[in-house]
């Protein structure tokens, strides 16, 4: 079923105008893109959404934004990130890259093997700690590379805007199969406390660890293919991504907590501990808790999301309920 989709992806995935051969192409969903595998390529769009924290809803805003996701993304991989494509439509008939006026705007990646994809190097029980190593080796000089970020991004009342946000647009979903009233009242209770606190807060930022980081470091954003991967960073929001070091390391333990790898999510850790030199400065389990209430939050919004099918959302509500006890469990840890 197409018919809920947009005219330029249902014209996609129908005609198929990929310059590669490809006997077949496949969309894949979030809450914010369609993402098209094609052959050895894939074609991302923004979705025209605006969920306060981003806004894709005109046309310019997702050019822009595009152009956003290729700059910054070359960053860590270069030889991924292709360029800008265009759908346009002549005569009122669609094309890709060619003719007439622009109807959307995406991006072009060169396709990364499925089976080097984190999620499932972990789902097939074959990621092992000197992948994990390999990943800190490739963060490491990146985070002493990357930008400072104005000592703003890391006051407590700056981060407190992530935070609370997340409580704010998750209010209204109380009471579903996701998320529970107990849930929200500890771990908003508790991560109002922790905000509370100044000195830690003020020893990162004297510590120069607000950096313009990736954001949105996790298992489906790494490729452990002939070198490490590290893609997909958050272009729509530079709140999200200029932030303490802590908060994009803690993003990836706790995708390994969920996946109930604690051993090695330790390992990552410690090993970043010994290269870095960066103790995280008592931040980690702050950050993880808020990480992992975000990816419940996202849960929500996509099986929320009106082109998602039934069996899409029933799947995006049960891994937002874990992620939510996930953040109950760093929420109530002594």
């Amino acid at each position: 079923m197409t018919s809920n989709l947009p005219e330029y992806i249902q014209f996609l995935l129908n005609e198929k105008p990929f310059p590669q051969a490809t006997d077949k192409t496949k969309l894949v969903q979030t809450h914010i893109s369609f993402v098209i595998l094609a052959g050895d390529s894939v074609y991302k769009f923004k979705k025209p959404v605006d969920f306060g924290f981003l806004d894709f809803t005109t046309l310019e805003k997702r050019k822009y934004f595009c152009e956003r996701e290729l700059v910054l993304n070359r960053r860590l991989c270069p030889d991924i990130y292709q360029g800008l494509v265009t759908v346009n439509r002549d005569k009122g008939e669609l094309n890709l890259n060619g003719s007439g006026e622009p109807e959307e705007y995406g991006i072009l990646m060169r396709r990364m093997p499925e089976e080097k994809m984190m999620g499932n190097v972990i789902k097939s029980g074959q990621l092992t700690a000197k992948m994990l190593d390999d990943i800190v080796d490739v963060l490491v000089p990146f985070y002493q590379q990357a930008d400072k970020a104005g000592a703003e991004f890391g006051t407590p009342e700056a981060v407190g805007v992530n935070v609370l946000e997340n409580f704010a647009q998750t209010r209204d979903f109380i009471g579903t199969s996701a998320l529970s009233q107990e849930q929200f009242a500890r771990i908003s209770s508790y991560s109002k406390d922790f905000l509370a606190g100044d000195d830690l807060f003020r020893q990162r930022i004297a510590q120069d660890k607000i950096r313009d980081c990736h954001g949105d470091l996790y298992s489906a954003n790494i490729c452990l293919a002939d070198k490490v991967y590290i893609y997909d960073c958050i272009e729509f929001n530079e709140r999200f991504r200029y932030t303490d070091v802590a908060c994009d390391v803690a993003f990836l333990a706790m995708d390994l907590d969920f996946w109930q790898l604690e051993e090695l999510s330790r390992h990552f850790i410690d090993r970043f501990i010994a290269v870095s030199g960066d103790d995280l400065g008592g931040m980690l389990n702050f950050y993880k808790c808020y990480r992992a209430y975000v990816r419940g939050k996202i849960g929500l919004f996509t099986a929320d999301s009106p082109e998602i099918d039934q069996s899409g959302k029933d799947l995006a509500l049960d891994q937002a309920g874990k992620y939510f006890q996930l953040a109950l469990k760093y929420a109530t840890a002594d």
